[in-house]
């Protein structure tokens, strides 16, 4: 049976550990209750809301299934092109009562919402129903997901299971990755951090079945790269156009594991190009950074490069180039290994 759950909300913070070369990065994004007040409390019709209007006492009145426009707008009777987006049901029918007392004497307006599709979110990647949806009502991550009929299943030896990795598997909101940690999420239950949707949220579940590794920044050809037995950092830039003119070489960077709780490599591909030191051989799934230009902190880099990555993760199943989604801090731990002493 598929599970579906929820982690806990970070405060920023940036700790040092005792070690100089461990560092721990921790993700802040506003509170649930600042984020999701507004439209719970105040639903303001949008482009796509569809509205049954009639006035009281004149059944010759009634309208079904009039669409607010995509710039806003409806039109009843004598009143035409008459905005209502950003107001709730209420003030868009005092506010119609009022246009249309140059037509008529003392008119009582009913207005209901015939369907509510102004607000949506998006889900991508390893559910059975893949799409956007309208947030017609009041949704959590885990009914979002079973709307979409569950993680998709497959068989490994003889075996049902589930082919989302949750280790990168993430959400945005407001242009800014929630921290959730979806192995605790799927695998530990913790229902009281169930969170509730809010429109524009963008869901992605990873795929476990791929063992890709992904090459982005300042090379020829960004993209994933299907793994192969002795990989190395080497190979992998090769295999993607080699480097860009304005690549920094000596610090790449390798981000491995989890998107909660990363580990970050720093190689010198300048020494290694030099034969002074070995190649960093590769695993499944890591993420390789190359940046255009130098840099000195690390969390800043981070970011960097995996907002890249999740940009190019999702592009794949939408077969597109997505807008940048993301502005802020993304990773909440980081072990931090430079492997160059750098």
């Amino acid at each position: 049976m598929v599970r579906f759950f929820l982690c806990l909300i970070f405060v920023p913070l940036i700790v040092w550990g005792q070690d100089d070369e461990e560092q721990t990065l921790e993700e802040g994004t506003p509170s649930l209750e600042e984020s999701s007040e507004s439209w719970r409390t105040r639903y303001e019709l949008g482009a796509g809301d569809v509205l049954e209007i009639r006035m009281f006492g004149k059944p010759k009145s009634r309208r079904e299934r009039i669409a607010v426009t995509p710039d806003g707008y409806i039109t009843y009777l004598e009143v035409s092109n008459f905005p209502v987006a950003g107001l709730t049901i209420d003030e868009a029918r005092q506010a119609l009562e009022d246009a249309l007392r140059e037509f008529y004497r003392a008119p009582k307006v009913i207005m209901v919402p015939y369907s509510l599709n102004s607000k949506r979110y998006t889900i991508l990647g390893k559910v059975k129903r893949r799409g956007v949806y309208p947030l017609d009502r009041p949704m959590t991550l885990i009914e979002a997901i079973a709307r979409s009929e569950g993680i998709e299943i497959g068989l490994f030896e003889h075996r049902a299971v589930e082919l989302a990795d949750y280790e990168r598997s993430f959400i945005v909101r407001n242009k800014q990755r929630l921290p959730v940690n979806f192995s605790e999420l799927f695998l530990q239950g913790d229902l009281a951090q169930n969170v509730p949707l809010e429109p524009g949220d963008y869901i992605f579940l990873a795929s476990s079945v791929s063992n890709d590794y992904y090459v982005l920044g300042a090379v020829a050809s960004p993209g994933f790269q299907g793994f192969s037995v002795g990989a190395t950092v080497v190979t992998a830039i090769s295999k993607r156009g080699g480097f860009l003119p304005t690549a920094y070489r000596e610090k790449v960077l390798v981000v491995r594991g989890s998107l909660s709780k990363p580990k970050v490599h720093v190689v010198n591909m300048e020494a290694i190009l030099n034969g002074k030191e070995k190649s960093f051989k590769l695993e499944p799934k890591d993420i390789v950074y190359v940046s255009n230009r130098p840099w000195a902190k690390l969390e800043d880099i981070i970011d960097r490069a995996t907002l890249t990555f999740m940009e190019t993760a999702a592009s794949t199943w939408t077969n597109a180039n997505i807008p940048a989604i993301i502005n802020r801090r993304l990773l909440p731990d980081t072990d931090w290994a430079d492997d160059n002493n750098n």
